[in-house]
């Protein structure tokens, strides 16, 4: 799961969750509070969304003590100036949380509480009259009062005016309402705090495993240890991390590896070296010491002798060239000269070199060319020739038949121009074809020095063709031949349109 799809459902978890479980627990201890208030106060019909109305639950609490009055004053007036009556009555209300007063005339003559508590609200009762506009719930003192009043006007037996008052002090809230929004903030608190640990074990489970094991994997990579496997665990933002540490780790283990078989190849190639120079260096030694003893006696041995040294030379020399220009091509520091050729004309330029070239080993040459004049390539005419002639020497060199012979073909193959190079040879063995073309790699395991080579010719040969944009390949059947084969990219104009 994406990074920010975690950070959206957890945005509207903190806000939905909370909101829907507090719903429910408030409605779970409301109705559990309803029943306490209905069973402590004698009531009914109370609701959830009353309990958030402190002063409709008190007006209901003292509703049923109200009608009671309410008849009372209507058909025994008379019990209104009982003292004993005004005592029980007032007791009941008190354990409502109410008390009563009652008024003659613009006296009070019944006080239910403490006179000091009444002083606020006796300069706020509404006159004898005014009880048929306050409300059913009763009427709302506020100031430094905060009651609230229910009225019920009567009359004297003598005919006076009469007033009873049922008072609820609104600031002594009953217990059941105050414990109902004691309980709901708590449960409102415990449920944000329980969202917010889901939530943070959740996140933190999805970031923390993950970051676990990419902190081991750099430890390993630290320690230099890339035998290892990291899979990540999701496909998202951390996920994507981890795939790159791995795919970091199998850069440096490619590269590791790399080294090593660099370092084994170059270990590889002193080898070569050493052993390639010391048989021309042997021979040249031996014969000037053949000269220095006076072994060759006569100037035709002389002649013999030096021209030996000289063929040595010139083989060491070859031998240090081609190690320079792997060297180059190796490390990119070739400089190539591009340029347009005809295809015809540089390859009758190269046949007939190879012709005479070939003519002095004894070597029999076919040149067929099935290019159209106008065919060209963009290439390098001084790497290409180098091309041709490693595939040839390297020919000639592996050569095994008495009537030796080697063909050069040219061919027209869409949009790349074919070159074969054809050899009558010992060929090469199936499981040695695939390797050829790679660097120190030589078929002759025994190291013939006869045959002399770095073994690293044809891997020239591969370089050079890559870099035209081209590739390289060969067909061998042994005691047959081999053929190698080329590909180089046409030139086309690209027509301008005016």
């Amino acid at each position: 799961m994406k990074f920010k799809t975690r950070l959206i459902i957890a945005f509207f978890t903190i806000i939905l969750i909370p909101i829907v479980l507090s719903a429910a627990m408030i409605m779970v201890l409301g109705r559990y509070q309803i029943g306490a208030i209905d069973k402590a106060y004698g009531i009914s019909g109370t609701t959830v969304e009353s309990l958030s109305n402190p002063m409709q639950v008190l007006a209901r609490v003292t509703e049923k003590p109200y009608r009671e009055l309410e008849e009372l004053a209507l058909n025994s007036p008379e019990n209104l100036e009982d003292a004993t009556f005004l005592e029980e009555f007032n007791r009941k209300l008190k354990e409502k949380k109410a008390y009563l007063l009652i008024r003659k005339g613009r006296v009070l003559v019944y006080i239910g509480t403490d006179s000091s508590e009444v002083g606020n609200i006796k300069e706020q009762l509404p006159g004898y009259g005014e009880s048929d506009i306050t409300s059913e719930n009763g009427i709302y003192l506020g100031g430094e009062a905060q009651a609230l009043v229910k009225q019920i006007d009567f009359t004297y037996g003598t005919g006076e005016e009469g007033s009873a008052f049922i008072v609820t002090d609104v600031g002594n809230v009953i217990p059941e309402v105050e414990e109902f929004f004691v309980d709901m903030l708590l449960c409102i608190v415990a449920v944000l705090i329980l969202t917010a640990l889901a939530l943070i074990f959740w996140i933190y489970k999805g970031v923390m495993r993950p970051l676990e094991k990419m902190q081991v994997a750099a430890g390993n990579i630290k320690e230099g240890n890339l035998d290892f496997d990291l899979k990540p665990d999701s496909d998202d933002e951390l996920g994507q991390l981890c795939m790159s540490l791995e795919d970091m780790r199998r850069r440096l283990k490619a590269n590791a590896e790399e080294k090593v078989e660099f370092d084994r190849e170059n270990k590889e190639l002193i080898s070569n070296i050493s052993h390639d120079l010391k048989t021309p260096v042997t021979t040249i030694k031996g014969y000037a010491e053949g000269i220095m003893d006076g072994v060759a006696d006569t100037p035709e041995k002389v002649a013999k002798y030096v021209r030996t040294i000289y063929n040595k030379a010139n083989e060491m020399d070859l031998l240090i060239n081609e190690l320079t220009l792997y060297s180059k091509i190796d490390t990119n520091r070739i400089p190539y000269d591009f340029s347009i050729l005809s295809v015809n004309e540089y390859f009758n330029d190269c046949s007939e070199e190879l012709s005479l070239e070939l003519e002095a080993k004894n070597v029999e040459f076919g040149y067929f060319n099935y290019v159209d004049p106008q065919v060209r390539v963009i290439a390098d005419a001084e790497q290409i020739k180098r091309v041709i002639h490693n595939i040839v020497n390297n020919s000639t060199k592996y050569m095994d038949k008495e009537r030796a012979k080697i063909n050069l073909r040219v061919k027209d193959v869409g949009d790349f121009v074919q070159v074969e190079l054809e050899d009558n040879g010992k060929g090469i063995a199936a499981k040695d074809l695939p390797n050829i073309f790679d660097r120190f790699y030589r078929t002759d395991a025994s190291r013939n020095s006869s045959k002399g080579g770095s073994g690293i010719g044809l891997s020239i040969v591969k370089k050079i063709i890559e870099e035209h944009g081209g590739k390289i390949w060969a067909t061998s059947r042994e005691n047959t031949g081999t053929t190698m084969y080329f590909v180089l990219r046409k030139y086309q104009e690209v027509p301008v349109h005016e």
